[in-house]
């Protein structure tokens, strides 16, 4: 299954000349991503006794940031569940550090930025060595 989530996120019309129901595995993981957010939501009513809109807010930069440390291209079709996860746990610890190390909250932001522009220059250095393109 997760080859068909794969294949359909890259290219859909391939996908279905090998006989992957895209149409299906698009709307099961729209679906299964809707349960998440509710869950989470659920979690956070039951600790907090209110669900914030806004304390997701901006993660998705921070998501796209542990995803390309993790060696995901941003142009697509490489990337791996591992890395992914490694990326987050190096992020994790980053951040970590930068708030026991007393870094200001504001400066944060822009070593986020910092950060995703090294990533993507090394990604895209990586990306040109493994398809010999110059």
């Amino acid at each position: 299954f997760g080859n068909w989530i794969f294949a359909s996120g890259g290219d859909a019309q391939a996908a279905r000349y090998v006989g992957v129901p895209v149409n299906r595995v698009k709307i099961l993981m729209f679906t299964f991503t809707a349960f998440c957010a509710t869950v989470f939501a659920t979690c956070q009513v039951m600790e907090f006794g209110s669900a914030g809109a806004d304390r997701g807010l901006l993660k998705e930069f921070e998501a796209i940031i542990a995803v390309v440390i993790g060696g995901a291209l941003l142009t697509g079709g490489y990337g791996s569940v591992l890395g992914a996860a490694l990326g987050a746990l190096i992020f994790g610890v980053v951040q970590q550090g930068l708030f026991f190390a007393g870094v200001e909250s504001s400066l944060f932001r822009v070593f986020l930025g910092v950060i995703l522009l090294l990533a993507v220059i090394l990604n895209t250095y990586i990306r040109r060595i493994i398809t010999g393109e110059r």
